[in-house]
């Protein structure tokens, strides 16, 4: 298990880049393997290929995912994170950004690997992208924090295939708990998704920023 405190690697972006199309391609791949129609032959000779390469990417391991060189417009500098993780094949990823009023904001298409009912979005990746723009809104108070409680009401489904739009806010601070909410919607603007979160500041954390 990787700790909060392990050294992490600094990846600038002649570093990140080769690793992001890696990435890419491994995303692409995914959704292959999962509508592909090959018999059970190839698809037992792909997954050879696969365990090979996968040896090769093992040769040198490091001990955490690494961290990006920020430029100012992502938000986000953990390039493993599994919702906007460049170098993460399971994020799709969501490229969020802030406007200057403090909206966390992005537009983004799941594909069918995120599948849920038949043709609409798993519930449960609703949450998680909800829970990383609430969480980056938070941050934007100057406060950062942990998740605490995630609430959210489904108002219908989340479509595939099409351009999606997450927008997330903090509404206050009290303390060391911070609020927010933001929704989810479809191209045709209804909301899909709403959310509210509190999030709360870990005590070390405001002893490390002393």
């Amino acid at each position: 298990m990787t700790g909060a405190t392990t050294e992490r690697h600094m990846l600038g972006a002649d570093e990140a880049a080769p690793l992001a199309g890696l990435a890419a391609r491994v995303r692409e791949l995914t959704e292959a393997a999962v509508l592909t129609g090959v018999d059970a032959a190839e698809a037992r000779a792909v997954a050879d290929e696969i365990a090979a390469l996968t040896e090769r990417l093992r040769a040198v391991r490091r001990d955490a995912p690494p961290f990006l060189v920020t430029d100012g417009h992502r938000m986000d500098r953990q390039g493993g994170n599994p919702v906007t993780g460049v170098l993460n094949p399971i994020a799709p990823p969501v490229d969020l950004d802030v406007t200057a009023d403090g909206i966390v904001r992005a537009e983004f298409t799941l594909n069918d690997v995120y599948e849920g009912p038949p043709s609409y979005v798993h519930g449960g990746m609703s949450a998680m992208v909800l829970d990383q723009a609430l969480g980056m809104a938070a941050a934007q108070t100057g406060v950062g924090g942990m998740t605490a409680t995630l609430e959210l009401r489904y108002r219908r489904p989340t479509p595939l295939g099409v351009p999606l739009t997450v927008e997330a806010k903090a509404s206050r601070v009290e303390g060391r708990k911070i609020y927010a909410s933001g929704t989810i919607a479809g191209p045709d603007g209804r909301v899909t998704v709403e959310a509210t979160a509190m999030f709360v500041t870990p005590q070390n954390f405001l002893v490390h920023e002393r």
